[in-house]
């Protein structure tokens, strides 16, 4: 049995379910900094398996690259994340997943019937706009987005 904190990229690999290239692309950009021994090979921590697999779950959700390594340094280098290290991080990530499920939310309901884009194309608008006065809030679709069919906003 490999020693914890002394871990093979194959075996980080077999671990997380990641393409070696990938791992290798993770420590390229930052999301992973293995260290080296005295061959020159590649030597993860066990916690590097958690690291990979939340870069790798966050950009399913939709994260960019620079937005999970921009959460990830607020993690302690050189010794395993604790509990606490995780849902420090976790929490950020927790308002952002909110505000894009009521988007999304919104989207699903919404997706058939006006979205308040502006474009004037149905002859009935379930969320009716009349004269387009959603528009003065901004471009886009402004009721998916932020606006509220009575012209007040998400946010309020």
């Amino acid at each position: 049995m490999p020693e914890l904190n002394s871990l093979t990229i194959g075996q980080v690999a077999k671990r997380t379910g990641l393409a070696i290239s990938t791992i290798r692309f993770y420590e390229s950009q930052r999301l992973v900094q293995p260290t080296r021994n005295s061959a020159g090979h590649r030597r993860f921590r066990s916690s590097d398996i958690r690291r990979l697999s939340f870069v790798m779950i966050t950009q399913q959700l939709g994260f960019t690259l620079e937005e999970i390594r921009a959460r990830l340094q607020a993690l302690p280098d050189g010794r395993t994340p604790t509990r606490a290290d995780w849902a420090r991080i976790s929490r950020a990530f927790r308002d952002e997943l909110s505000r894009r499920i009521e988007i999304m939310s919104r989207m699903r309901e919404r997706l058939d019937g006006c979205i308040g884009c502006g474009c004037l194309s149905l002859k009935k608008c379930s969320l009716y706009n009349p004269q387009d006065q959603v528009a003065r809030s901004g471009p886009g679709p402004r009721f998916l987005l932020e606006d509220k069919p009575d012209g007040s906003t998400s946010s309020s």
